[in-house]
């Protein structure tokens, strides 16, 4: 009787240690897929394991990196694009110069100035995609409150709470970009900002919050798309050209984190930023 229980726990006991060892490289795979759903520059697959899980992480990471190349590609002809039309719209502001009709005359100017800011953004939006900017550490939190006291020194509400220093491994020109995005989105249609950082085990996150109108539940994917504006009525020079927030989820994403929007008790918006830690 005994040994019938030694072998039914031995029995037990490898099916559990064989279902773990087909259930691993599941959850890695899974934990891939997620990861190159957020970012298209996340790091490859180990190729290491038995001969199966090697094919089947090397066949992953060649079409990880054939769709990095076809966004690469695409964004290149973008900026391409995007930068050989200056030359046509310089001779148009040019030639603005032979309409005589000064109302019409203005009219002109201030369609080719709405292209030129277009093109313009076009141009950053493409080159934040491709951006090679190098990674190091730097204290997140003085980032941070340096750029908070920037806001309040040009005029406008804007509080830290956090920690005086935490230190994050970043591109910190892009981060200090995306967070300068959501402030400047804060401040221009939500009257303040009251931004605070916090530090958890394996996450950072950063909360910019506003007591404007907010941003309906329905439209709140829609806000990250590129030209996106959520009031069709605002003109490019008060309403941006709608790639604030595109760009911010772009470098966000590019850390390998996420931008999430919540509604502020007592009216308002939340932009939250979390960071892998």
């Amino acid at each position: 009787m005994t040994g019938l229980v030694v072998f039914g726990g031995g029995i037990t006991l490898l099916a559990v240690l064989t279902t773990r060892r087909i259930i691993k490289p599941l959850q890695t795979f899974a934990e891939a897929a997620q990861r190159f759903g957020i970012n298209v520059d996340a790091p490859p697959l180990d190729e290491s394991g038995p001969s199966e899980i090697q094919r089947a992480a090397q066949a992953f990471n060649q079409m990880q990196e054939r769709i990095r190349l076809f966004v690469q590609e695409r964004m290149q002809m973008i900026a391409a694009i995007s930068h050989d039309l200056k030359t046509p719209l310089t001779r148009l502001q040019l030639r603005t110069d032979f309409i005589e009709d000064e109302t019409q005359r203005q009219k002109a100017l201030d369609d080719l100035k709405e292209m030129q800011v277009i093109l313009d953004s076009t141009l950053s939006f493409a080159k934040e995609h491709s951006n090679n900017e190098a990674r190091t550490q730097v204290d997140l939190a003085v980032l941070v409150q340096s750029l908070c006291d920037d806001y309040a020194d040009a005029g406008h509400t804007v509080n830290y709470q956090g920690d005086d220093h935490l230190t994050y491994h970043c591109a910190p020109v892009s981060i200090r970009r995306a967070l300068s995005n959501i402030i400047n989105n804060a401040v221009q249609y939500g009257e303040r900002a009251d931004v605070e950082l916090k530090q958890y085990a394996h996450r950072i996150t950063i909360n910019v919050a506003d007591t404007g109108p907010g941003i309906p539940q329905d439209k709140r994917e829609q806000v990250f798309s590129p030209f996106y504006r959520l009031e069709k009525s605002r003109n490019r020079e008060t309403g941006g050209t709608g790639l604030g927030l595109a760009v911010a989820r772009t470098i966000v994403r590019q850390h390998g984190g996420d931008i999430e929007l919540t509604d502020r008790e007592n009216g308002g918006l939340i932009v939250t930023i979390t960071l892998p830690q």
